[in-house]
């Protein structure tokens, strides 16, 4: 038996953002009976063991300490995957940590795994350290702890070539083993009808109709350019609205925005809030005219493969994150003025057949490349037999 512990996301069943879904997919597809996933959890409550999804879950309890919290969790959910493997005397088990929060501390924990037969695998997920949301402070601790990561693990997991690319050649000196496996995505239509109650009532409260407006989905953060997407669409001659699908309460960010863009003054932007439901969310997906996709930060991002699968047309910023996702089942843009404003007006003119083969070209995109059962084939590849 093949014990994999993972380590850094929040948990399983997901209930969050891309790590917790990658794990709730791994473990709900899983087809190899030679691997037993140990799965990490966080919690503010009395901390319990559970299973899910045939994986083993363990929850790890954080105080309430800021932006420790994160860097603390991974250490303790570390130390109890050593103490789980000491217990019960696995040999060979694999700890997978994802992201890169704890360098400083890695190497005596990967001393004690490696002391118990154990290795390390590390997702390095995107360049969090240039993330604008982070202070100076932070960071260089990003910085700093991303390349310690890559100093000691046994192998590096990426989600995007380019960011493969990155490590092999920031981190050359440590001469650093990697492997790529993308993220996955769902490539089958929306479980609900077009004349679903609870869709309709939320396209009604929008005032929105379906192939009537262009939409937007992400983390609302300056790196995700919402700014250049808000200005430029102001500046485009559609008729069309722009959904921004996000969440901003208690954000300065969007006062700020508001302020420099004065997008409140245009009837066609529409912030809506956060859409918790993936089949209504996939829905709206399908229903949208384009989605335009601004993030330039971080590896192969899941809400741009979400969108491929589902939306006919997809507006991409032309980074190498992308650029290696969409190719040519999308078009692109870039941050030069005028740009993403002439292709919106550009794309209004596509014809139906046109439209629809830019959607099968995205669709194939996907289920050749991305399909969550490729991803679950690739890392269980990986855990056995250490190829994929």
């Amino acid at each position: 038996m093949q014990h994999v512990f993972i380590i850094g996301s929040k948990g399983i069943p997901a209930n969050y953002g891309g790590f917790e879904t990658f794990v709730d997919k791994l473990t709900e597809k899983k087809q190899n009976k030679q691997i037993m996933y140990h799965v990490a959890a966080i919690t503010d409550k009395t901390p319990k063991e559970y299973t899910y999804n045939g994986a083993h879950c363990f929850e790890i309890k954080v105080p309430p300490i800021g932006p420790a919290k994160a860097v603390y969790y991974d250490i303790q959910a570390f130390l109890y995957s050593l103490d789980y493997i000491r217990k019960h005397n696995i040999n060979n088990a694999i700890v997978y940590v994802l992201a890169c929060r704890i360098g400083p501390f890695v190497g005596v924990l990967k001393q004690k795994l490696n002391l118990l037969g154990g290795h390390m695998y590390v997702n390095p997920d995107g360049h969090e350290w240039k993330r604008a949301k982070w202070n100076s402070l932070i960071k260089m601790y990003w910085k700093i702890s991303e390349g310690l990561m890559i100093k000691y693990a046994e192998l590096i997991v990426c989600d995007s070539k380019n960011i493969e690319k990155y490590i092999r050649k920031m981190y050359s000196s440590y001469h650093p083993k990697t492997t790529y496996i993308a993220y996955g995505a769902e490539v089958k239509k929306s479980s609900l009808q077009d004349n679903d109650k609870k869709l309709d009532e939320w396209m009604k409260k929008n005032n929105l109709k379906p192939q009537e407006y262009f939409m937007v989905v992400g983390r609302f953060v300056p790196e995700n350019n919402y700014e250049m997407m808000i200005m430029e669409f102001m500046r485009s001659h559609t008729n069309k609205d722009l959904v921004l699908i996000t969440n901003i309460e208690k954000n300065k960010f969007y006062e700020e925005l508001k302020l420099k863009t004065g997008f409140n003054q245009d009837k066609r932007i529409k912030f809506v809030g956060t859409v918790y439901d993936q089949e209504m969310l996939k829905k709206i997906r399908e229903m949208a005219y384009g989605y335009i996709h601004g993030h330039e930060v971080g590896g192969t991002n899941p809400s741009l493969l979400e969108a491929m699968a589902s939306t006919r047309l997809n507006l991409l910023l032309k980074v190498g994150f992308n650029k290696e996702v969409g190719e040519h089942g999308a078009v692109y843009w870039n941050k030069k003025y005028g740009s993403l404003a002439k292709l919106i007006d550009r794309v209004e003119e596509c014809t139906e057949m046109e439209m629809e083969e830019y959607g099968r070209r995205a669709k194939e995109r996907i289920s050749k490349n991305f399909s969550w059962e490729k991803i679950v084939e690739d890392y269980e590849n990986l855990f056995i037999n250490g190829v994929c």
